[in-house]
């Protein structure tokens, strides 16, 4: 179907499909074509994201997608009743040691020169507003349930660990409220182009894509922060070796300010994971995701403790400069 929708709207004759797993993709010679869903994106989005990929291409980023316009010069084009956009990337075959921290060390560098103003992707400054947004939102779906009998095993679960996660969450926002009072921004604390969500995933399969639909405009320590939660929670045993070496690779380009450390154990103490399985569990229509969903829950809850000892250590993990940067500890966690 995107085959003729390639042909006919931009003009592209691919020779093959590839699979590129969220992804639908085809080659041409050296180039790689993604088909992105642009439905529920909004047209300043797309734009800004289009000039953004160019600042990263003109500042030396070969692995980024570029957005194609259509033989009408559209970036969004609209097919079978739906809307879609088309990256193109050189079909860059994945290296085999990516050396995760420094790669993102030059993105996130790349991204802080972007010389105009980011304004529909910015983040920048607002998680507070938005996890006490959160933080209520569940708070309001948890009371309208306490009264009842618990419809299943998972709500169950949700209605005996939401006020323990909302202490965790009250913490974090506290955390980040004094970071923002304490201390100063430095130069490297300017934002830069971040990922929704960056993981170990996000940049590895048979080549190396960056995808401008992942990014936001934010403070680098928000792909560190989300790099880290989803490696510890992988394997809780073994991370930590991986985790300061990620952190090391990174430092060794750009070292992070105190200012950077404290909102990365902000982003840490605020129980993220938590909250996506929960708004996921009530989203989801499917039996089978359901009950993959549950099993998450009672892995992290029955991980609680392992994750406090974890942030509890987690500057000396590091190697965060505790008494120079003089970073606070949260006093409970070392109880």
């Amino acid at each position: 179907m995107f085959q003729k929708m390639l042909k006919e709207v931009y003009g592209i004759f691919p020779d093959s499909e590839v699979s590129l797993g969220r992804y639908h993709g085809y080659k041409q010679n050296e180039g790689l074509y993604l088909i992105m869903d642009a439905n529920g994106t909004k047209e300043q989005e797309i734009s800004e994201l289009s000039k953004i990929a160019d600042h990263m291409q003109k500042a030396g980023d070969r692995n980024v997608s570029k957005l194609l316009s259509d033989k009408e010069g559209r970036q969004v084009c609209d097919w079978e009743g739906r809307k879609y956009c088309v990256l193109l990337n050189r079909a860059a075959p994945m290296p085999e040691k990516l050396r995760t921290g420094r790669k993102l060390a030059r993105f996130h560098a790349r991204g802080r020169q972007i010389p105009f103003k980011v304004e529909s992707l910015n983040r920048v400054g607002q998680w507070k507003q938005l996890w006490e947004k959160r933080l209520d939102q569940m708070e309001k779906v948890w009371s309208g349930k306490l009264y009842t009998e618990p419809e299943n095993e998972f709500e169950r679960l949700f209605l005996e660990s939401f006020p323990y996660y909302m202490g965790l969450s009250e913490n974090a926002i506290q955390y980040l409220a004094d970071t923002e009072i304490d201390d100063k921004p430095t130069k490297i604390d300017h934002g830069t182009v971040c990922h929704e969500r960056f993981t170990n995933t996000v940049w590895r399969g048979p080549y190396f894509v960056k995808n401008p639909f992942d990014w936001v405009f934010d403070h680098a320590s928000r792909d560190l922060a989300e790099w880290v939660r989803e490696r510890y929670f992988a394997n809780i045993q073994t991370s930590q070796p991986e985790i300061k070496s990620f952190l090391t690779e990174y430092q060794s380009m750009t070292v992070l300010s105190p200012f950077s450390w404290r909102l990365l154990y902000a982003r840490l103490l605020f129980p993220l994971h938590y909250y996506e399985t929960v708004e996921n569990y009530y989203i989801t229509q499917s039996e089978q995701m359901k009950r993959q969903l549950e099993d998450q829950m009672r892995k992290y809850l029955n991980q609680s403790s392992d994750y406090e000892r974890f942030l509890s250590h987690f500057y000396q993990i590091g190697d965060a400069p505790v008494k120079i940067g003089k970073l606070p500890p949260v006093d409970w966690l070392l109880r």
